[in-house]
């Protein structure tokens, strides 16, 4: 068959990606030329899936493997959908990697950009370059592939990957799409499974990520935080996709929105390389990372970071922890630095220094090079625990002609002011509906003594509703963090409240 070749898709050393035009029938495929031998590909071609592009030829050619495969005419996955797509399309991903991993194929680059929304409203899986086949007997990859932010710490190189390694991206890309969705209370809990560091302590197989996901009965909202939203953010939510361009169709000479009166398809600009955040560095011995705000790093002015976390013990640095993160609402001076509390990680001894870079949404913006902070010398591996918060209590006043509600505790006058309280509330199906984090000083500036907990109306009128407070250290050398119980015990909730018609926000 003979081509003509419409739109250069992706072009790199190793790779090129056309959108071309079948002279004789005028269909438009994908056609790839990727260096080297990609044995998966001939695997796929002869293991068709509903969820996978259709490949009809894959040849070698002058030591390359090139693949000709059917175009997804829909564009990549959307954040905050409704629930219905939502969950349509996890458990479209699960099926289909549950059938790539029954085949022995591990996937290696889930992320929300190889992932289509086909006209007939599932997924297509597209993208199969850094695939690969475990083997028997070794210990680690001979390529370190992935996307950062999507990578699984195996991928660096600490180990092979299987199929844990596609259940930790996987959990990435379905939080990314969590992000902002009224719903996203009972999912979070089973993504943060999935997103493990330590591989055994993910879900073994899809099949049980997918029982979980779809049966599990409990889950985990975000709220606002004066002062360490940041630290919820990564725990849960934690990355943005980075979307491409959306590729039009050429036909006839009008390309879905992007047409030209010749046919021809303008290659959209590079990104623009963002500045690296400035001059990061620890806020003294409370855990609480500073560095500045770099003002846009998104199309849609969203600010985003990456960032990397390192003890030193005396055998050299050691990534403790990598991830991304949202960066909006978390500024103090004016918006012109951002703050994030390290504490909670901060676990054995040793020098502690971390790296940040913004990220940029792939369209408009590329990420910048990293920046690396000073050094904080963590000493309280073995300090005492912050108190234990003691007698919790709901307290209800009417705001306007609405009923609003503080979770307050008994014992506030043990902690410091800069101390953070993690606040969970779950109703009686054992969901977390909501959750608020607030440092001490702020609680008594703003509420009194307590930390405001909204509640949406109306559906939630007549139900029944108790918390968990979790303190956090800002003084990491003399008092660490309380760890978050699981499972939580019965002493540690508090009374339970029904609320009334009249309550809200």
């Amino acid at each position: 068959m003979e081509y003509e070749e419409q739109q250069v898709l992706k072009k790199s050393e190793k790779s090129t990606v056309l959108l071309v035009r079948e002279t004789c029938s005028g269909k438009v495929f994908v056609r790839k030329r990727l260096k080297g031998c990609h044995s998966v590909y001939y695997e796929l071609q002869n293991a068709p899936h509903p969820y996978l592009p259709v490949l009809y030829g894959v040849e070698e050619e002058d030591g390359c493997t090139v693949i000709t495969e059917e175009y997804i005419p829909g564009g990549p996955l959307g954040m905050a959908a409704p629930e219905k797509q939502f969950r349509s399309v996890a458990k479209d991903l699960c099926a289909v990697l549950s059938f790539l991993h029954g085949k022995g194929i591990i996937h290696r680059d889930i992320k929300p950009s190889n992932i289509l929304l086909a006209p007939d409203g599932h997924i297509r899986l597209i993208d199969f370059d850094a695939a690969r086949m475990p083997k028997d007997g070794a210990k680690q990859d001979t390529r370190l592939l992935g996307t950062r932010g999507y990578a699984a710490p195996e991928q660096y190189g600490f180990a092979q990957t299987d199929e844990r390694t596609d259940i930790y991206a996987l959990g990435v890309t379905l939080a990314q799409l969590l992000d902002g969705a009224p719903y996203q209370a009972r999912y979070l809990p089973v993504l943060r499974k999935c997103m493990n560091l330590d591989p055994e302590k993910r879900y073994q197989s899809v099949r049980q990520l997918e029982a979980a996901f779809f049966h599990r009965r409990r889950g985990a909202l975000l709220g606002a935080s004066a002062f360490a939203i940041a630290l919820a953010a990564f725990l849960w939510l934690g990355f943005r996709p980075v979307l491409p361009p959306q590729l039009p169709l050429p036909q006839n000479g009008i390309q879905n929105g992007m047409a030209s009166r010749d046919g021809q398809q303008s290659a959209p600009d590079a990104p623009v390389a963002l500045p690296a955040p400035d001059s990061p560095h620890w806020d003294g011995e409370t855990g609480t990372a500073l560095w500045g705000v770099v003002p846009e790093s998104g199309s849609d002015k969203s600010m985003r970071y990456c960032w990397r976390l390192y003890c030193d013990d005396g055998t050299g640095p050691a990534l403790m922890q990598e991830s991304s993160m949202s960066g909006n609402n978390t500024q103090n001076n004016e918006g012109l630095l951002f703050e994030m509390s390290f504490a909670p990680w901060l676990e054995k001894n040793g020098d502690y220094h971390f790296e940040v870079a913004a990220a940029g949404d792939g369209v408009r913006y590329a990420d910048s090079g990293y920046a690396c902070s000073d050094t904080f010398a963590f000493t309280g591996e073995n300090a005492p625990l912050l108190p234990e918060p003691t007698g919790l209590q709901w307290r209800a006043k009417y705001s306007g002609e609405k009923m609003v509600y503080f979770a307050v505790w008994d014992n506030l006058d043990e902690y410091a002011g800069g101390d953070s309280f993690n606040v969970r509330v779950y109703n009686r199906e054992g969901w977390v509906v909501y959750n608020n984090i607030w440092t001490k000083a702020f609680m008594q500036s703003h509420g009194d003594g307590g930390i405001w907990l909204n509640f949406p109306q109306p559906e939630d009128a007549g139900d029944a509703y108790r918390f968990t407070v979790q303190p956090q250290s800002s003084r990491p050398n003399n008092y660490r963090s309380r760890p978050e119980p699981d499972p939580t015990s019965e002493n540690s909730f508090s009374p339970w409240l029904t609320l009334q018609e009249n309550s809200g926000s």
